[in-house]
């Protein structure tokens, strides 16, 4: 008897500068696999419709909407995932090669920590969610949210390098000229680092400051076609606005 035969087709809901669903773009660039790309307009609010929320309700962006289609008949069944980390997850069980997790199980579990220090204490303060709640709070000030969020990034960044510095032996030249953040491949790590740089380097931070990160950051964006194809400006959507960054208006 034959082997039933399986494909996927995959939509992915997101914004152009959305790090988190830049993450999910990127890992699918990565793993060559095709898909649809669907903008949401965050800034006008379309992640609050009707629509949007029958598709996620919480609200939010990334969501990928799996079609898996089986068997001779071609029967379909589709699915809808939701949260950049959970996206990759699964496009990393369902598609295991390219790998952007290091074999070695400490080098692995070191890049899932700095992802999640990305991820967890970092992006989330400098979302346009977080910082139009933040004005909001504050009488309509759009300056004081776009303040907190870049002291807190700058904060968290000096963290963010110590611990990559230990990670790779302490710092000095080998650490200073990597190529990637841990290991020696592409992995989660890089990937969710570059967003995070680039949103901050949009709000003017300096990323000067800090000449690991940045370091990091202009090789991988650079050298790496996964992240650099599909970047904010390479997306249909980019032209799109956030009132809290000036240099959004190109």
């Amino acid at each position: 008897m034959a082997a039933t035969t399986t494909t996927s087709k995959y939509i992915l809901y997101g914004s152009a500068r959305s790090s988190c669903a830049w993450r999910v773009r990127a890992v699918l660039e990565h793993k060559c696999l095709p898909y649809e790309y669907r903008p949401v307009a965050i800034y006008s609010g379309e992640q609050h419709s009707a629509a949007y929320r029958r598709l996620n309700p919480a609200q939010m962006i990334p969501a990928l909407v799996v079609v898996v289609v089986s068997g001779e008949e071609g029967k379909s069944t589709t699915e809808t995932l939701h949260e950049s980390l959970a996206i990759i997850d699964y496009l990393e069980r369902v598609h295991p090669s390219p790998s952007i997790y290091p074999a070695d199980p400490l080098t692995r579990a070191r890049s899932v920590a700095i992802a999640e220090m990305i991820v967890s204490s970092i992006q989330p303060v400098s979302s346009f969610k977080f910082m139009k709640t933040y004005a909001e709070a504050n009488g309509g000030d759009q300056q004081a949210a776009l303040s907190f969020s870049t002291q807190w990034i700058a904060y968290k960044f000096d963290r963010l390098q110590e611990l990559i510095e230990m990670y790779n032996g302490g710092g000095g030249k080998e650490s200073a000229s990597r190529k990637f953040v841990i290991g020696n491949q592409l992995s989660i790590a890089d990937i969710c680092l570059v967003p995070q740089l680039y949103t901050a380097a949009r709000y003017k931070v300096d990323l000067g400051r800090w000449p690991l990160l940045n370091a990091l950051y202009e090789q991988l964006l650079s050298e790496e076609a996964a992240l650099f194809k599909v970047r904010p400006e390479a997306m249909a959507d980019f032209h799109t606005t956030s009132s809290f960054v000036d240099n959004d208006k190109q």
